[in-house]
């Protein structure tokens, strides 16, 4: 039986309750339940955030939250893309239990249990504005407004609950900011908690940037990766890809290189893209791409010259939309602080996967592999949750959901996957805190072709297993090969610990009811 412990603050007193508002009933005058507000990007790694990175990016707004609350260092996703991911975070269960399982076949059920209908049940306010990509409407909130699939960066569409869908003027990232604080300030009901879920498009390929921060970024160099002419040597899924900044980032609609006469597979898409925009952001859009573009079509580059120069192009747009982003999560906070509320909100930030920013060769997410598997979480604590600083226990996307429950003072059910956060958020380190995480991927054949594969991870190894028209395993040693560029599945001397993380896999399979299981007769060496 799941319990349910939270901890509000009254004039600087710490309450513990088990139910909100039975416990309100009793001392309605004495605390204010915590509100939640749940910022979500799209495609957001933590290597382009400083308070996690400061190789490539400055993000002081985010960096606000990391040095005012905690950072999670070891914090992922259980499917690493952007529908099933949203799924996870609003069931709390993995993707076999919400059923919603890649972005390709999948309608969200509506009418199945998610915290957003559980924390309105109990008193809530909840609202969700932005990004929703779950192909069905949004149900269990009170108010919504949500990009068609998407979105798009310049004048965006948006659907309301009339279902009317209204085209706004402006870049979609200020948007989804102006709305939100809207909502907080003019529409909600002020006598209620409530939670907020703003879920931005960026930062989402094609990666393209507001048009004042145009110009951004272009005198800077970035590192490449040490691994980022990678060769796949030992790992065949690896190579099968078609995620590669070389061979498969579009030179128009990823790097606006258009030129007359020039075609690419996703041109017409990109042209659409650009017929948003009014005749004046037009023109400073194409001013300020023309002679880069007319520059790249000189140089004629080739082979890792190429793939080197669209490295740098991809690295400066998206830090320009990063840039935005930052920018708006910075109004976030300080309408919270203006308005006094940021001693009774939970504000949480992380994006719906992490990205590849040229290691191994790629852009996307999608593998199990370290930089899209690992998410950036952030979290501003209220009165009354000592945490600060670095959090190194491992959590997941699914454990969103019943921290939210808890926070609130309401029961977990217990058919949620994911457990609660909170005793991590009070300062605690629980000796029985989970020792692996499970991780399954469906999306196949799709794009980007990334192969079908489930796997465990615990805090130094990592075991993968491809399958569907591939059957191949995969071991990391992440203490020695951080980058995971050493398969060592079939190495006599970690036979005992393949043997051991299967053992894991199929409990943590059993745990969740995930209907694909390995046969361990069958799969052993």
């Amino acid at each position: 039986m799941k319990t349910t412990h939270v901890l509000f603050s009254v004039a600087g007193v710490t309450i513990v309750s088990s139910s909100l508002f039975s416990c309100q009933q009793k001392q309605e005058q004495k605390y204010k339940p915590y509100n939640i507000v749940y910022i979500m990007t799209d495609d957001h790694t933590a290597q382009m955030m400083s308070c996690y990175d400061r190789r490539y990016v400055h993000t002081p707004n985010l960096d606000r939250i990391a040095s005012d609350g905690v950072r999670f260092a070891n914090s992922f996703v259980a499917n690493s893309l952007s529908g099933p991911s949203r799924a996870c975070m609003l069931t709390g269960k993995h993707s076999c239990g919400n059923k919603f399982y890649d972005n390709s076949t999948c309608v969200f059920d509506g009418t199945q249990q998610t915290f957003p209908k559980i924390l309105r049940e109990n008193g809530y306010q909840t609202a969700i504005i932005g990004k929703w990509h779950l192909e069905s409407l949004p149900t269990g909130f009170d108010y919504w407004e949500i990009v068609p699939g998407q979105g798009n960066y310049y004048n965006p569409d948006f659907i309301n609950m009339n279902n009317d869908t209204i085209r706004k003027k402006g870049y979609i990232t200020n948007l989804i900011t102006d709305m939100s604080i809207d909502w907080m300030e003019n529409s909600r009901d002020k006598k209620k908690p409530f939670c907020l879920l703003i879920h931005h498009k960026a930062i989402h390929r094609n990666w393209l940037p507001e048009i004042k921060n145009l110009s951004l970024y272009e005198d800077k160099v970035f590192p490449l990766p040490e691994n980022f002419h990678d060769d796949y040597e030992g790992r065949i899924a690896a190579a099968s890809q078609e995620m590669g900044i070389a061979e498969d980032m579009d030179l128009i609609y990823d790097l606006k290189m258009l030129k007359d006469g020039q075609e690419s597979r996703l041109k017409k898409t990109y042209e659409c893209m650009l017929n948003r925009m009014d005749s004046l952001e037009r023109k400073q859009f194409e001013d300020f791409y023309a002679p880069i573009t007319e520059e790249f079509y000189k140089l004629n580059l080739k082979g890792k010259e190429l793939a080197e120069w669209k490295y740098q192009r991809y690295m400066r747009d998206y830090m320009k939309v990063v840039k935005s982003l930052d920018d708006n999560v910075g109004r976030i906070l300080d309408y919270l602080e203006d308005k006094g509320m940021l001693e009774n909100t939970l504000v949480v930030y992380t994006s719906d996967q992490g990205f590849y920013m040229g290691e191994h060769g790629w852009f996307d997410k999608r593998f199990m592999y370290e930089e899209s598997m690992h998410t950036p979480l952030l979290m501003h604590l209220p009165k009354g949750l000592k945490a600060k600083g670095e959090i190194r226990e491992m959590v997941q996307n699914i454990d969103y959901a019943p921290t939210f429950l808890e926070l609130a003072g309401i029961p977990v059910p217990e058919d949620m996957h994911g457990v609660s956060l909170l005793p991590l958020l009070r300062g605690e380190h629980p000796v029985d805190w989970r020792k692996a995480l499970y991780y399954h991927f469906y999306e196949y054949p799709a794009e980007h072709m990334v192969k079908r594969h489930y796997g465990v991870r615990t805090d130094r190894f990592k075991l993968i297993h491809f399958y569907n028209d591939i059957d191949t395993w995969e071991l990391y040693d992440l203490k020695e090969d951080p980058t995971e560029m050493h398969n060592l599945y079939g190495n006599s001397d970690y036979a005992s610990i393949v043997d051991s993380l299967k053992e894991t896999m199929l409990e943590l399979q059993e745990q969740y009811n995930d209907p694909v299981r390995f046969s361990p007769e069958r799969d052993r060496d």
